[in-house]
C-alpha cells in the first residue's frame, strides 16, 4: 500500500455506504436485515515527507469518529498531534483475527500505518477475505496525506546527509576532489540528449542532481560560510523570479527574442560587468567558448572582427563564429561528425576482422 499516489478506486471517509448514527459522524450501521453490521477497518498511511498533523479533513474526521484507533509504533510522528487534538491512541499490534473481532458488531477501528508498513496485518487481513469463510468487516485505505510535486527531492537530501556522515569515500570528498564529476556529468548527460535515450536522459539527469546535492552538503561544513542545499534552491528561485518579469511582473514578452532580451538586461544590471566577455568560462570546450564570444559580441551589437592569423586554431575560430552567427552549435556539430566519424572506425574495423 503506498501514501504517496491516490487510487481513484480507494473508498474514501466519506463514502455513501457510512451512515452517521453517531452523533452525525460517519460510523458503520446494520445491514438492511436488521443483524450487526460487520464493522469497519481503516488503515491510514501519512507521507513522511509531509510535516506531521498535517492531515486531510477525512482523515481528522475518521480518526475523531472511529470507535478505536491503534498504532504498533509508540514513537510514530503522529502520535502528539493526535494526542493534542484529543483522539485517545492505543499502542497495540493486533493480528488479523484481533483486529476484525474488535470491528464486531459495527465498529470502526483506525489502524495508524508506521513507517515500516503493516504487511503482516494486511496479508492476514487479505488472507481471511480470501477464504470466504470470515464476515469481513469493511477495509478502507485512506491516505492523510499526499506528497507534492518534487517530494523526493526530500529523500534525495535525506540519503546524500546520511552518505555524507557514514560512508568512509563520501565522508572525505571535497568541492575540488568532486569537480571533475561535474564536468563529465554533464557530458553524460549532453550524450543521453543526444542519443535520445529517454531512460539514459533520467539517469544522467539524477546524476546531475546528485552532483549539486553533494556539493551543497559539503557547503554546510564550511567554518566561516556555510550554506544549505535550501540556501542553493532559494537563490536560484530568487534569480528565476527576478529575470521573469514577464512571468512574475508587469513585464511583457511576446517572442523568445524579446524574453533573451530581458534576461540579459537584467543580468546585465545584477552582474554590474564592465565587459561582455565577464563571466565567460574560458576554461570549456575551444569550439563552445568561441560560439560563446561570438553570441556574446552579436548580442551586444558591436563589430568585432575575428583575428586572423597561422595555424588551425584560427581556422576553427573563424569557422565556430560562423557557425554561431548561421545559428549553429559547432560543439554539437562537431559532436555529431565526430559520433560518425566514431561509426565508420567500427565499420572498418568490422570489414577488417571479416577480411
Amino acid at each position: 500500500m503506498n501514501a504517496d499516489t491516490p487510487d481513484a478506486d480507494t473508498p474514501r471517509a466519506d463514502t455513501p455506504h457510512a451512515d452517521t448514527s453517531r452523533s452525525g459522524t460517519p460510523h458503520a450501521g446494520t445491514a438492511h436485515d436488521g443483524t450487526p453490521a460487520p464493522g469497519r477497518v481503516v488503515l491510514l498511511t501519512a507521507s513522511h515527507r509531509v510535516a506531521p498533523g498535517l492531515l486531510s479533513w477525512p482523515a481528522w474526521r475518521t480518526l475523531h469518529a472511529a470507535d478505536r484507533v491503534l498504532c504498533a509504533d509508540d514513537g510514530h510522528p503522529q502520535l502528539p498531534y493526535l494526542r493534542e487534538a484529543g483522539v485517545t491512541v492505543e499502542i497495540a499490534a493486533p493480528a488479523a483475527e484481533e483486529l476484525v473481532a474488535a470491528c464486531a458488531p459495527g465498529r470502526t477501528v483506525v489502524v495508524l500505518a508506521t513507517g515500516e508498513g503493516d504487511r503482516a496485518l494486511t496479508d492476514g487481513l487479505a488472507r481471511m477475505a480470501g477464504s470466504g469463510r470470515v464476515a469481513m468487516p469493511d477495509l478502507e485505505l485512506l491516505p492523510g496525506s499526499y506528497d507534492l510535486p518534487g517530494a523526493r527531492l526530500l529523500d534525495l537530501v535525506e540519503v546524500m546527509d546520511r552518505i555524507r556522515r557514514e560512508c568512509p569515500w563520501s565522508s572525505r570528498q571535497t568541492h575540488q576532489g568532486l569537480a571533475k564529476y561535474g564536468i563529465e556529468e554533464a557530458y553524460e548527460l549532453v550524450e543521453a540528449i543526444e542519443d535520445g535515450d529517454r531512460d539514459e536522459l533520467r539517469e544522467e539527469l539524477g546524476d546531475v542532481l546528485l552532483q549539486v546535492v553533494f556539493h551543497a552538503r559539503i557547503a554546510e561544513e564550511h567554518e566561516e560560510e556555510p550554506f544549505s542545499v535550501d540556501d542553493v534552491a532559494g537563490t536560484i528561485v530568487e534569480k528565476l523570479i527576478h529575470r521573469h518579469p514577464h512571468v512574475f511582473g508587469d513585464a511583457r514578452a511576446e517572442t523568445p527574442e524579446e524574453v533573451k532580451e530581458h534576461w540579459l538586461r537584467t543580468k546585465a544590471v545584477e552582474k554590474r560587468r564592465a565587459s561582455v566577455t565577464d563571466g565567460v568560462p574560458l576554461g570549456q570546450p575551444g569550439l563552445a567558448l568561441a560560439a560563446k564570444l561570438a553570441s556574446r559580441v552579436r548580442t551586444a551589437g558591436l563589430e568585432v572582427t575575428p583575428p586572423s592569423g597561422d595555424g588551425v586554431g584560427y581556422e576553427l575560430l573563424a569557422l565556430a563564429v560562423r557557425a554561431e552567427a548561421a545559428g549553429v552549435d559547432p560543439e554539437a556539430a562537431l559532436r555529431a561528425a565526430g559520433r560518425a566519424y566514431r561509426d565508420a572506425i567500427r565499420a572498418a574495423e568490422g570489414r577488417g576482422a571479416t577480411g
